[in-house]
C-alpha cells in the first residue's frame, strides 16, 4: 500500500495528513489487490477541497469532496470511495454467480408490468 498526499494552496498540516492517511488505508479492506492511492488536498477560498485517486490493479477509482472543513471533505470523499469499491466487488460477485445485471432485471420488470 502506497499513499501520496500533496497540499496546494495552502500550509501543509501533519494532522490532516495523517487523518487522511488512517482513513484511506482503511480502504485497503475492501481490495483484493495492493493499493496506490493519490491525496491531493486544495483550499480555493473558504472552500476546502480533498480528491483522492486510487489504483488497485485494473481498478481506478477518483473521489473529490468540498466543503468548509477539512476533515469533513475527507470524510465524505472516503465514504464515496467505499461506495464505489463496493459496487464494484458487487457486480464482480454477480458476473461470477452467473446472475443478472441490473440492466437485464429492470427489462424483466418492465415487461412484466406491460404485459
Amino acid at each position: 500500500m502506497s499513499i501520496t498526499t500533496t497540499f496546494r494552496h495552502m500550509a501543509g498540516s501533519e494532522a490532516v495528513k495523517t487523518y487522511a492517511l488512517d482513513k484511506v488505508g482503511k480502504l485497503q479492506k475492501f481490495l483484493r489487490a495492493g493499493m496506490r492511492a493519490d491525496v491531493t488536498f486544495s483550499v480555493d477560498g473558504n472552500e476546502h477541497t480533498t480528491e483522492v485517486r486510487i489504483a488497485s490493479g485494473a481498478m481506478h477509482l477518483v473521489g473529490s469532496e468540498k466543503s468548509e472543513d477539512m476533515y469533513v471533505s475527507i470524510d465524505r470523499v472516503v465514504d464515496k470511495l467505499e461506495s464505489q469499491i463496493r459496487s464494484v466487488n458487487g457486480a464482480r460477485v454477480t458476473k461470477k454467480r452467473g446472475g443478472m445485471t441490473a440492466g437485464e432485471f429492470a427489462q424483466q420488470l418492465g415487461g412484466r408490468a406491460r404485459g
